[in-house]
């Protein structure tokens, strides 16, 4: 038997308004037997769910490709829907009869000249009483007929949130996202046909200022790109007779403003609900009080359809304790530092004003803290307007909080009055991992809540302080990580959309993308914001990564220029092509070697970024040979050979020793393979040293800390790798645990032995970076990895590494084919006991750590050799390797 499953389009299951041209269509394959593999598909793509007459058809293809399968040739129009279905065929000549689910996409405006709306804000000065109050606009209208469907496309400078008939139009949050506003801005669409109605209808929206025209930065300054707000919006209403009705934004729709009397991302919200303009969106409302807008004029050719998938409210999250604080605080507990905002119930009479404060941590005394959070105030205020309970929860702002201080509520105060609302941007989840140590599974817990915290839109640093800026460092050195957990293709092809928009006319990438520093009137104040090694290398590393994990060959297509572009960038530095030795660079940042004082390690800035731009320049190479690009990768092999030739005469001394004696030093020279032979060894034993200067403790920073365990596994250290993983005093990722963190730290010592802070200055309590932990954790412990020959997982390898500290350990990934599971557990007589899913339509190397040989081997009771789907079996010094096929195995085997 064979089945079809879980289609998607570019990465999505039905989409509407999507951009692409070629869309790529995906699917997934069930088999009843162990070797299941696609030999042969069909695609039909039909505007008809019957496919009584399709548009296109590819016909009996003979191909095992199941992932990013590109319609060639099919003609698409603008506002339509198509839906596709696919049949497959297996090794055995089998068909799946066409997939049963429903599957779809639906374009969006391809081109400027199909915007007919215009773009519109309120009238300056509308309310001078409240400047900061957030403009709302309506339209209303009557439709004639029954309505068969209807689409929104809308976007705004700022953010917006719309409102058909009194009820909310889809479930986005902060639409319509953070980019490079300049240069690219996303617009939205929305399936509205169910909000209609024959006869009256009322269309409303709310702007709130966002990242456009709030507070950005530690600096203070506000609308770095636009002073107003504005909105773009165009509804397309299909009639069952026929006819189509367009309600667009222009001259003749009202504004005013309400209840919100300021909306800042930083700083919260204050709303007043005695300020409410009842049924405002609704054909019943009074339109009274309500003036003209004013059309802008701006330009169309930057609008581009969504391409991330939306930020939405993800789940719930109820308080734990209700605390009085020694300082008399009344502060509720959420049990996890979390980032969204608290839906909360009032109750008392009409005109209570209440307030909430949000922190990650209390001090030592147990009293709430917010010097950490620095400028940003991250309060709501509410109003009553009647003296029923009344329910609340803002609309454009977020906090990063555990703890919130809430004053002027009724007494006693009910926990069950109270919710924590996570937002981040809605990725499937993919990954999970498990292993017999309690605290190692809450760091991984704290990993993924750091990306829960820090991908909203954009990958930020930090999502609490005055910051939340697009760090490109913490971002590449998290990709891989990210990877693992969720489903990140669409959210960084999104965001190496603006790092190519952003990148400068040289090539040089700045710090944070979307690149707000250029638009601070105290930029000066800042180092160069371009061109840090480790960060600008997001350009490369980030789209290599999406590549690796999912195939995707387009999001190295669309990047290559731009990845291009920094490695000649750098190659145009200093007098020497192969060194890059000039220039500010962040280095590893945060290390713990650093001088006093010091953000910057000890680790040597130019080593750092000669290593990285050997690092870049492979990756370039790499990607020119997955694109057909023989000449280019030639030229860059040349290139990474000739830096890897003057790393070593500039670094490594006569005697083999590189001339660097840091942790972080010899990880990177080992991890970027810049070193061989007396060199590669001779730094596998100064790490050793130092680490065992260290009581196999870190010392590491941004670099040097994501690579360190693979070092140290990949080079025969691994049981060092472990010692340092489940070290459980400072400085260790087990230490945060041992704090009660629920996510990870920027330093690591945020919080100290003593219960004293490192310092207000810069203490973020969920700072993904170090995080990067997890993707040895899948990789390494765990085992899973794909073959960078045959990407996106298509070939599989497994291969743990148990070490010492952990009995057992379990990685299980959803790729593009279906979820790889891998497995060990090692009992105390020595036996060794291995789980694998390999999925349909993929194989794998799996390598079983420890098996002295073949012989000694079960799968499922059967030796090994006479197993079915294994072939190819071999002993080699770490264990005995072969290829599966597609299925289930359990392996067992005693440890030599």
């Amino acid at each position: 038997m064979l089945e079809i499953y879980d289609l998607t389009c570019e990465y999505k299951r039905n989409p509407i308004g999507l951009g692409a041209r070629i869309p790529r269509i995906g699917w997934k394959l069930k088999g009843d037997s162990r070797g299941t593999r696609q030999t042969a598909y069909r695609l039909q793509v039909s505007p008809d769910a019957d496919f009584a007459a399709a548009v296109w058809d590819s016909g009996r293809v003979e191909s095992d490709r199941s992932v990013h399968v590109e319609p060639e040739g099919l003609e698409l129009r603008p506002r339509t829907r198509y839906y596709y279905r696919v049949e497959a065929w297996n090794e055995r000549g089998e068909s799946s009869g066409w997939s049963t689910e429903t599957a779809y996409w639906e374009t969006g405006l391809f081109e400027p000249a199909e915007w007919e709306a215009e773009w519109i804000a309120a009238p300056a000065g509308l309310d001078p009483e409240r400047p900061e109050a957030v403009p709302m606009l309506r339209k209303a209208f009557r439709i004639e007929g029954e309505v068969r469907s209807a689409r929104v496309y809308a976007t705004a400078l700022g953010l917006y949130e719309l409102e058909l008939n009194g009820r909310r139009v889809g479930d986005h949050y902060f639409a319509p996202g953070w980019t490079s506003y300049d240069k690219r801005l996303q617009y939205q669409a929305y399936d509205v046909t169910d909000l209609l109605v024959s006869g009256d209808n009322v269309v409303g929206a709310w702007l709130g200022n966002g990242w456009y025209k709030g507070y950005l930065g530690w600096d203070g300054y506000n609308e770095l790109y636009g002073d107003r707000t504005a909105l773009l919006l165009q509804l397309h209403i299909g009639l069952i007779n026929g006819h189509e009705l367009v309600v667009k934004s222009d001259g003749s729709w009202q504004a005013a403003t309400g209840p919100i009397l300021l909306s800042e991302l930083y700083h919260g919200e204050t709303y007043d609900a005695r300020l409410e303009r009842e049924g405002w969106s609704s054909p019943s409302g009074a339109s009274a009080g309500w003036s003209p807008v004013e059309v802008l004029e701006r330009d169309y050719r930057i609008l581009v359809p969504q391409e991330n998938v939306p930020a939405r409210k993800i789940e719930e999250l109820r308080p734990i304790a209700l605390l009085k604080t020694p300082e008399g605080d009344t502060v509720i507990d959420m049990g996890q530092n979390m980032v969204g905002w608290v839906r909360f119930t009032v109750r008392g009479e009409a005109g209570r004003e209440v307030e909430l404060r949000h922190a990650e941590v209390l001090d030592r005394e147990g009293n709430f803290y917010l010097g950490n959070i620095r400028a940003a105030k991250q309060t709501i205020r509410y109003a009553k307007k009647s003296a029923e309970p009344e329910t609340y929860e803002p609309r454009f702002t977020f906090q990063g909080f555990r703890y919130v201080r809430l004053t002027g509520f009724e007494e006693p105060i009910r926990l069950e009055d109270f919710a924590g609302i996570v937002v981040h941007s809605d990725m499937e989840a993919t990954g999970s991992f498990e292993c017999s140590d309690p605290l190692v599974n809450q760091l991984q817990h704290n990993i993924l809540w750091g990306l829960k915290g820090n991908f909203l839109d954009v990958p930020t640093d930090c999502p609490q302080r005055d910051e939340r800026l697009g760090w490109t460092g913490d971002a590449q050195v998290f990709a891989r990580t990210a990877a693992y957990l969720v489903n990140s293709a669409p959210f960084f092809a999104k965001w190496l959309g603006d790092l190519k928009a952003d990148q400068a006319p040289d090539g040089g990438v700045p710090y944070v993308v979307p690149h707000m520093l250029e638009k601070k009137p105290s930029k000066g104040d800042f180092p160069p914001p371009f061109n840090s090694a480790a960060w600008g290398d997001a350009a490369t590393i980030v789209p290599w990564t999406v590549y690796l994990c999912y195939g995707d060959k387009r999001i190295l297509e669309t990047q290559y220029e731009s990845m291009k572009a920094w490695v000649e960038f750098i190659r145009r530095q200093g007098d020497n092509e192969f060194l890059w030795d000039t220039g500010f660079h962040f280095a590893d940042w945060l290390a713990l070697d650093a001088k006093p004082g010091a953000y910057m390690g000890a680790t040597d800035m130019h080593y750092v970024s000669t290593a990285y731009y050997a690092y870049s320049t492979d990756i370039v190479r790499k990607a020119a040979s997955v694109l057909g690009k023989p000449d280019d990768e030639r030229e860059y092999a040349a290139l990474y050979e000739g830096i890897r030739r003057a790393f070593l005469e500039e670094y490594v001394t006569p005697s083999g020793r590189l001339a660097v004696p840091t942790q972080t030093a010899q990880v990177i020279g080992l991890y970027f393979g810049l070193l061989e032979g007396k060199a590669k060894e001779k730094a596998i034993a100064k790490l050793m040293q130092l680490l065992a200067d260290s009581d196999f403790h870190l010392t590491t920073g941004f670099v040097g800390t994501p690579y360190l365990n693979h070092a140290l596994s990949d080079n025969g250290q691994n049981e060092a790798a472990y010692r340092v993983l489940l070290q459980r005093d400072f400085p260790s990722w087990l230490y945060q645990v041992t704090k009660g963190a629920t996510t990870i730290w920027e330093h690591w010592d945020g919080i100290r032995e003593d219960g004293t802070f490192w310092s207000d200055a810069m203490n973020s309590f969920n700072h993904y970076a170090y995080g990067a932990i997890g993707d040895w954790l899948y990789r390494s412990v765990a085992g899973i990895d794909t073959d960078e020959e045959q990407a996106g997982y298509k070939k599989i390898v497994i291969r743990p590494r148990p070490g010492n500290g952990l009995s057992w350990a379990e990685g299980r990934l959803k790729t593009m084919y279906g979820t790889i599971v891998s497995r060990w557990s090692k009992s105390e007589n020595g036996r060794m006991e291995a789980n694998v899913t390999v999925p349909a339509n993929t194989t794998a190397e799996i390598v079983l750590p420890g098996a002295a040989s073949a012989a000694e081997v079960t799968e499922s009771g059967i030796p090994l050799a006479e197993a079915e789907g294994i072939e190819s079996v071999e002993g080699t010094e770490s264990g005995v390797k072969f290829s599966a096929q597609a299925g289930k195995y359990s392996f067992v085997y005693s440890l030599r």
